[in-house]
């Protein structure tokens, strides 16, 4: 149960980049994310009304903020990316850093130990995610702005992971809320630093289909938080957080098959080693 949660993270955090980037290209990065955001927060209270719901600790909410501050800057570095870079680029960059360093950190400071099988799909995982980003050679400002925003994206997700990962299985959806909450916050605080230099966007643009992929993007995002959350109930955090950074393999088939972007020969290796990495990690 706890592997196919992780999948399901995977996908819903594919779509939510897929939906959340076409947004970015419309209007401003950091409205794009903050309207997710708060669309998750409200998502998530509703489900929390409607269902049963545990008594909220103290340490949980403190582990969810931290978790909503690397989910609020992976956002809008992402969503920054995004409105500028190629798809196919961006999001897999920043799964590279937001699967290896968590799964340093859990063996290392955790004492963590999947099975053999398991660390073979780790270790072709992350060479994986790599190939998968080669699509640009950063000959230009562009390339390179992009891949920096991919970079620092994969340090809010890693520390989004790891925060989670340490909230109490009976937690409910409490950590969830209050990261939403931090995320809020923190794409607040991003906004004042890049909004300004970041490309103008035309306030027409914001029709509610834009709006509405932008709410999107974050209700699903928080939908795969959610899934991650439980899946660790089962799973070591090594192998939740590998399967769920599996998430690049949906926004770079859109990139090829809907947005024209192109494949190269690292990618095309990169996509058949990450479902080589899924089947081993599943199977140990």
């Amino acid at each position: 149960m706890g592997i196919a949660l992780a999948l399901a993270s995977a996908l819903s955090y594919g779509v939510s980049d897929v939906i959340g980037g076409l947004a970015s290209r419309r209007i401003s990065f950091v409205h794009v994310a903050l309207l997710g955001q708060v669309g998750a927060l409200c998502a998530t209270a509703l489900i929390m009304v409607v269902s049963p719901t545990p008594p909220a600790r103290g340490a949980d909410l403190a582990w969810g903020a931290g978790s909503g501050i690397g989910t609020g800057l992976a956002m809008a570095f992402l969503f920054h990316g995004l409105s500028r870079g190629a798809m196919t680029v961006v999001v897999p960059l920043s799964a590279v850093g937001g699967v290896a360093l968590p799964v340093l950190v859990s063996v290392a400071l955790l004492g963590e130990r999947p099975p053999w099988l398991t660390w073979v799909g780790i270790l072709i995982a992350a060479p994986a995610l790599w190939f998968i980003s080669r699509a640009t050679d950063g000959s230009d400002a562009a390339s390179r702005s992009a891949v920096f925003d991919g970079l620092a994206a994969s340090c809010g997700i890693a520390l989004q992971y790891l925060c989670l990962a340490q909230a109490e299985a009976s937690s409910g959806l409490w950590p969830i809320l209050s990261g939403r909450a931090a995320a809020i916050a923190v794409i607040l605080g991003v906004a004042v630093l890049l909004l300004r230099r970041a490309p103008s966007r035309d306030a027409a643009a914001a029709t509610p289909s834009v709006i509405a992929l932008s709410i999107g993007a974050g209700v699903l995002a928080a939908a795969a938080l959610a899934a991650y959350l439980y899946a660790l109930r089962t799973e070591f955090v090594t192998v939740a957080v590998v399967l769920s950074s599996l998430y690049p393999v949906v926004p770079v088939v859109v990139g090829l098959a809907f947005l024209h972007e192109h494949l190269r020969r690292s990618q095309a290796l990169g996509l058949l080693a990450a479902l080589t990495a899924t089947v081993l990690i599943a199977v140990a």
